[in-house]
């Protein structure tokens, strides 16, 4: 379906170390008709981001290894760049402290965990738009 309404097909990396996470946002953004990679830490984003080029990252920033902060600092130096999501569930101090600050290194908008499917089709839309 096409239309003022529906966001137009993207490339989308969904990074987080939980698996059931990644598996969630995986059917939701397929229903949406989007093509969904998936990787579980900074380190594998990369390495498949340099395989398979996206439109859109979703990251969470808590994760081991390369975690989405530090993700988002580095892709900040590529260009052409994918905008960026960045999910959080809490942890350091507060969750809404560590998502302003991945919107000041550059995510374009952010969601905090749990979020509903209308809420993701949403700010998926709105930056594809």
């Amino acid at each position: 379906m096409t239309g003022p309404a529906t966001s137009r097909q993207a490339r989308i990396l969904v990074i987080d170390d939980e698996p059931e996470v990644r598996a969630v946002l995986q059917e939701q953004l397929r229903a949406e008709g989007h093509e969904v990679f998936e990787a579980g830490d900074g380190d594998a984003a990369f390495r498949l981001l340099a395989e398979h080029p996206v439109d859109l990252v979703i990251a969470d920033l808590y994760m081991p290894g390369m975690d989405g902060i530090e993700f988002t600092i580095r892709l900040g130096r590529q260009h052409p760049r994918p905008k960026i999501i960045a999910i959080s569930g809490g942890g350091w101090r507060d969750k809404t402290d560590i998502l302003e600050v991945a919107e000041r290194l550059g995510a374009a908008r952010t969601l905090a965990k749990p979020f509903t499917r209308e809420q993701l089709v949403t700010v998926v839309r709105e930056l594809l738009w």
